[in-house]
């Protein structure tokens, strides 16, 4: 079960209670309250996330147990899970539009940005093209890694253009966005019946195990949601989690940003960064025309519109969805629908490559 979402063994729970993650822990909480006492958006994210990034790159010893980010991604996508409802899955007839959309975005996207990669930053045609691709980092590597491209590339390239994306995204819409983030309701919550955040876990992590085995992407947070929406609207099971819980989601995401670098030299790092901030700007800029064109065809705000055509990690863009009460679910399901759309064209792209070479030889 290592390679599951979910790897329920001896060495991932004593990674739980190492001195790496201890370290990872000591490190975020410090740098989220200095960020917070700043005001910083998101600053239980962008703290950690630019603390454990710097910590990585200097040599430190650190690490993200995968359980630990499993749970974090499951209780995400129990409070995503809350905004489902009968009136929801109506809409969803509407998404079919922004689906279509999404689908054109992601061919333009990867034909430009890979295009601008190899001519300027000398990458191979098919490490541009798993480069350019936006988002599905996890995916895309094990296709590179058969595919025999550089990973090096391929990985900095997707690291550097999240840390990008979740750094100005919420400098953006704290300016723009009318509300303030993450509003702290009223609300008793030990006067809900406990016994169904027991089923929703339950069943949610069965759904998770099932939706790995089809292989449907982001099966944390697809099965988790497929889980809460179904047992809500059937009323079996619905329970609304503290929203101060969100702070430690956004903790330990931004603190898993960082511990990706682990592994990576600055000088590695830099050497990509120009060309990964340009790529970037470009994803983004298809991505607010895209925003604009399904603008006529659903009445989302187009903050969230934005959102679900970000560039940028599903789970990080999802908490930034539910911290400024962006329509969650509509981001969400967008993002899993990118998903679903790259590891269907990608492949597609890769067999022309390959055919194009053969005839040419």
């Amino acid at each position: 079960m290592q390679n599951s979402s979910l790897p329920l063994n001896i060495a991932n729970l004593k990674l739980l209670f190492s001195k790496n993650f201890l370290l990872v822990i000591l490190i975020s909480i410090p740098s989220a309250i200095i960020a917070d006492y700043f005001r910083i958006p998101l600053a239980w994210m962008l703290g950690p996330m630019l603390a454990i990034s710097v910590a990585a790159l200097m040599g430190m010893k650190i690490v993200m147990p995968k359980l630990a980010l499993s749970g974090i991604l499951i209780v995400l996508g129990l409070h995503i899970g809350n905004y489902i409802d009968q009136n929801l899955i109506n809409q969803m007839v509407n998404w079919i539009w922004t689906t279509i959309i999404m689908f054109f975005y992601i061919i333009i996207s990867i034909f430009i940005v890979s295009k601008y990669l190899q001519k300027f930053s000398s990458y191979k045609e098919k490490t541009s093209i798993f480069s350019a691709a936006p988002g599905a980092l996890g995916p895309l590597m094990i296709l590179a890694e058969y595919e025999k491209s550089d990973l090096s590339q391929v990985a900095t390239s997707h690291l550097i253009r999240l840390i990008i994306i979740i750094t100005l995204f919420p400098f953006i819409i704290v300016n723009l966005v009318t509300t303030e983030a993450i509003e702290i309701e009223k609300f008793d919550y030990l006067a809900q019946n406990h016994s169904e955040l027991l089923i929703l876990l339950i069943v949610s992590i069965f759904l998770i195990f099932i939706f790995e085995k089809i292989r449907i992407p982001a099966a944390l947070l697809s099965g988790t949601l497929f889980a809460s929406g179904l047992l809500q609207i059937t009323e079996v099971a619905s329970y609304k989690l503290p929203d101060e819980t969100i702070n430690f989601c956004l903790l330990i995401l931004g603190a898993s940003v960082g511990c990706r670098f682990a592994e990576k030299t600055i000088s590695e790092v830099l050497k990509n960064t120009l060309h990964s901030f340009v790529a970037t700007i470009l994803l983004v800029i298809l991505g607010l025309i895209a925003a604009g064109v399904a603008t006529f065809f659903v009445d989302n705000d187009f903050l969230t519109l934005v959102l679900s055509f970000c560039p940028g990690g599903i789970y990080e863009v999802a908490v930034i969805a539910i911290a400024f009460d962006l329509d969650p679910n509509f981001v969400a399901f967008h993002h899993i629908i990118r998903l679903l759309i790259i590891l269907l064209v990608i492949p597609i792209i890769l067999k022309l490559i390959d055919k194009k070479r053969t005839s040419n030889s």
